[in-house]
């Protein structure tokens, strides 16, 4: 499950980095923030993977893996508040905005005026009638839930 977990966090953050830097969408403030409990998940599921593989006691693996699944279940209600801003269900925040990709200063000074950031209301695009935000709310659960049954399943589940 520490593995899993791990592999799933991983494959997460590589997609949507390469559908920031590669596929060219610009994520605003609202998906950069969703960002961050992978961010904080990965190196936790990581020790979790490694005590694991260690045969470190067992109450280390588990506990790490349910960090992880606790910052996944975080993870999936930035995603669904996201969602709801982008359904129109609620209202969004006032400063909601990401930044455009600058690769140098002088390019920074020409865009400061034409570079217009994304809205956190409206959807980069959908698949299956899903935004980004959408996704990462069932991808987010899924991951929980994986985390979650390495944490409180049989014995040897976190290890598996």
């Amino acid at each position: 499950m520490a593995l899993l977990a791990f592999a799933g966090m991983i494959a997460v953050i590589a997609t949507v980095l390469g559908f920031e830097h590669i596929g060219g969408y610009t994520p605003c403030k609202l998906c950069l923030g969703q960002r961050e409990p992978y961010y904080m998940a990965i190196p936790v599921t990581g020790l979790a993977l490694i005590s694991a593989f260690l045969k470190w006691p067992a109450c280390v693996t588990r506990g790490l893996l349910a960090i992880g699944g606790l910052l996944m279940l975080y993870a999936m209600v930035l995603g669904i508040q996201h969602a709801g801003i982008e359904w129109g269900w609620w209202e969004g925040t006032g400063d909601c905005g990401g930044g455009g990709t600058v690769s140098d200063a002088g390019s920074l000074l020409d865009s400061l005026g034409t570079v217009k950031p994304p809205s956190c209301d409206e959807a980069a695009g959908r698949f299956l009638g899903l935004s980004f935000a959408g996704w990462n709310v069932i991808v987010s659960l899924i991951l929980a839930a994986i985390a979650f049954r390495g944490a409180f399943g049989r014995a040897d589940s976190a290890a598996d």
